[in-house]
């Protein structure tokens, strides 16, 4: 089978040439608002519902967009595409599991010693604000205002005693560690096999749409949204690599322990648009609080990370992906709450190429034009 664009342009030629009507007819049938909205809460059901099918599927395609210039450019060199894909992944695999072995130890320890860690960050934080405290304890005193002490001593003997148990969140967390793992091989299986295929779909698709105009808008569509997608999930991924480094380099030098391994938490959380910027800084007070006496020194990690990522924000990715990429703020708030609602974290951070790729769409599409005005900028 013959694969690359010529093949692609051949399939969009019919042997007789495009009749007269279907070149000027319309592209697309109405739909009433009444079916447009039962569409829509279909839609949004199905992948409610089939998260477990859904989620692998998008991830993976996401992945195999991105890496696909790579294999295109090993293919460049003569190397078929199995073998480049191949050779793709298992850099991709290599750098996953060199990832987790180096972030392991560090990780469960802190899961371990998080009960310890929060009890001690609970009294560093009073001990800091301690105008805090008072505020605490004068309204607990203003809620028993008027109880008699056989009341208040009634009131403490009902309230429930808790008793933690390690062994049920040890066994949660291998649990999620599992699914994690199951899920993470399931996304990587899959982008090897889209990153060897080629364009094997893209083709299928021109071969069974019916119409000239419909093959030639698949085949556009398509490639444009590979091409937007490739395009900024590549350059988002290499500036939080380099905000990573940064972070690691800062908070080595300021003497907080496990460096590395905060560095890569801000590098992920950093694919978050607006929360994961905000998560990053709690976080990095948190581990100053807990790494130095002073409360002063303990809020420069999260002054370090905050200025790293206003610098990010403000200059170096406007620069490095200018207008083409610029949605509009609201747009990506509104898809931020729904895709996190929809499906957690996952969809957090399939937020933003989501809305790109319906961008695309509704600017190839001049029925839903109005759409792709409102989403950009």
């Amino acid at each position: 089978m013959e694969h690359g664009p010529d093949a692609l342009t051949r399939d969009c030629e019919p042997a007789g040439g495009p009749p007269p009507a279907e070149l000027g007819g319309r592209d697309t049938a109405a739909v009433s608002p009444v079916n447009f909205v039962l569409i829509a809460f279909a839609t949004i059901a199905f992948l409610y519902v089939g998260r477990p099918v859904v989620l692998p599927v998008i991830l993976a395609w996401m992945a195999a967009t991105t890496l696909r210039p790579l294999v295109r450019w090993l293919s460049w060199i003569r190397l078929p595409t199995a073998f480049s894909a191949a050779v793709i992944f298992c850099l991709l695999v290599g750098a996953l599991g060199a990832g987790f072995l180096e972030l392991e130890r560090p990780a469960t320890r802190w899961i371990n010693e998080a009960p310890e860690r929060m009890t001690e960050f609970r009294k560093r934080v009073q001990r800091i604000f301690p105008k805090a405290q008072h505020l605490s304890q004068a309204t607990a005193a203003v809620s028993n205002l008027g109880a008699t002490e056989a009341e208040k001593r009634e009131e403490q003997r009902k309230t429930p005693m808790v008793e933690v148990k390690d062994e049920r969140g040890t066994a949660s967390i291998l649990n999620w560690t599992g699914t994690l793992l199951a899920g993470l091989g399931e996304v990587l299986v899959l982008t090897y096999l889209l990153l060897a295929s080629g364009d094997l779909f893209l083709q299928k698709l021109v071969r069974v749409n019916p119409t000239l105009r419909g093959k030639i808008r698949a085949v556009e569509i398509t490639r444009e949204i590979e091409d937007n997608i490739s395009n900024y999930l590549f350059s988002v991924s290499v500036i939080n690599v380099g905000l990573g480094v940064a972070v690691s380099a800062g908070l080595f030098f300021l003497g907080v322990p496990n460096a590395a391994m905060w560095g890569i938490l801000a590098a992920l959380l950093n694919f978050v648009p607006y929360f994961g910027s905000i998560v990053g800084v709690v976080i990095l007070a948190a581990v100053g609080l807990l790494t130095f006496d002073s409360p002063w020194r303990g809020l420069l990690p999260a002054l370090w990370f905050m200025a790293l990522h206003l610098l990010e924000a403000n200059l170096v990715t406007p620069i490095l992906l200018g207008r083409r990429f610029t949605l509009n703020p609201v747009a990506i708030f509104i898809s931020l709450i729904f895709w996190i609602w929809l499906w957690g974290v996952p969809g957090a951070l399939l937020s933003v190429p989501i809305l790109v790729s319906f961008k695309v769409i509704c600017d190839r599409i001049p029925s839903m034009a109005h759409l792709g005005e409102m989403i950009g900028r």
